[in-house]
């Protein structure tokens, strides 16, 4: 098992029997969490590199969770739960790992002689606003490390319990480059209950936006996932970008579905029980790996791009410009590239 780097110094509480090193099991009986099962653990490191081979458009990641009760059928992150001999499904939504010490590890090691101020994001595997937050408050203790070393960093979140920490951004905004960005990839509540049953419905994450802009941090949208034969028709792509528009926005993004391994089981189980004449579809649209077909996804993103164009996302948006960050300090990178 992959729990190597993974230690407990409280060894109060119920073991985790599967784990080899010692793990706190928690229950809590509240409607939000019924049937979640969290697992305490204390990590030796906070801060993560990205392996360069990744070619994503930043360098390092802080996760305070793994696994994610938003349960998104889609999630491109069910697989790293199989490197905790869980399982990329149920276990995924339902057995969520909290690193109890996120806040304290954030701050020794951005306080380190040896790091270098490397823009870092948060919310990259899964969703650090995800319901556990609102009683862990692994959060704060993380944006206040950030906000005093006035260390660059981005957030991408479904979740509006950002909010709670608005005071935080902006005073971390006062000093460093703060990216946020909210992910809504489809507007329709229908589909929203079907396939992100965990997660604030997609008018209320719109509202989060809005609420940022209000705030003077300016808030960006991720337009995904875009789900082939589901929210890909023009009508339902401009009802997306008109709403996003109204939220003010400063970009929208556009990220058409891919289903990696672990995720491409369970979409593929959840679509035969909810959509079963999309079944064969998709066989075909993915049948040469995780990517939709090149000519779908320039289609897309050009689409979007130019619905953006005409809604005027980014030309009226509510918020102040980001500060530039102290020199000779690294530049951000933003979360969506």
């Amino acid at each position: 098992m992959r729990w190597d780097h993974l230690r407990l110094t409280d060894d109060t509480g119920p073991a985790l029997p599967l784990l080899r090193r010692r793990a706190v099991a928690r229950t809590f009986d509240t409607p939000g969490f019924h049937g979640v099962t969290f697992y305490e653990i204390h990590a030796r490191t906070i801060i993560n590199t990205v392996p360069r081979a990744s070619r994503l458009p930043f360098t390092h990641t802080i996760n305070p969770y793994r696994g994610c009760t938003h349960a998104c059928v889609y999630c491109f992150a069910r697989n790293s739960h199989t490197y905790l001999d869980l399982d990329p499904g149920a276990d995924f939504d339902s057995k969520i790992i909290v690193k109890v010490n996120a806040a304290e590890l954030a701050r020794r090691e951005l306080t380190h002689p040896r790091w270098h101020g490397a823009p870092i994001a948060l919310g990259t595997n899964v969703d650090c606003y995800q319901r556990a937050e609102g009683r862990y408050r692994l959060m704060p203790g993380i944006l206040a490390a950030l906000r005093d070393t006035a260390n660059p960093f981005s957030i991408l979140t479904k979740g509006t319990l950002i909010l709670r920490d608005l005071p935080l951004l902006a005073e971390a905004a006062e000093r460093t480059t703060v990216s946020v960005a909210v992910s809504v990839g489809f507007i329709d509540h229908d589909l929203w209950r079907q396939a992100e049953p965990g997660t604030p419905s997609p008018t209320a994450r719109l509202q989060v936006c809005a609420a940022l802009g209000d705030a003077g941090i300016g808030c960006s949208v991720l337009m995904g996932p875009v789900l082939p034969y589901l929210t890909d028709s023009p009508r339902r792509l401009e009802n997306a970008v008109r709403q996003i528009a109204d939220a003010g926005a400063t970009s929208v993004t556009a990220i058409p579905l891919h289903l990696r391994p672990g995720a491409r089981e369970w979409y593929m189980a959840w679509l035969q029980r909810h959509h079963p004449r999309l079944v064969e579809p998709y066989r075909r649209l993915y049948a040469r790996g995780a990517y939709a077909p090149k000519a779908y996804r320039d289609r897309i993103t050009r689409q979007v791009a130019d619905l953006a164009a005409r809604y005027g996302i980014g030309r009226h948006a509510r918020h102040r410009p980001a500060p530039p960050p102290p020199p000779p300090g690294p530049q951000q990178l933003s979360l969506l590239g």
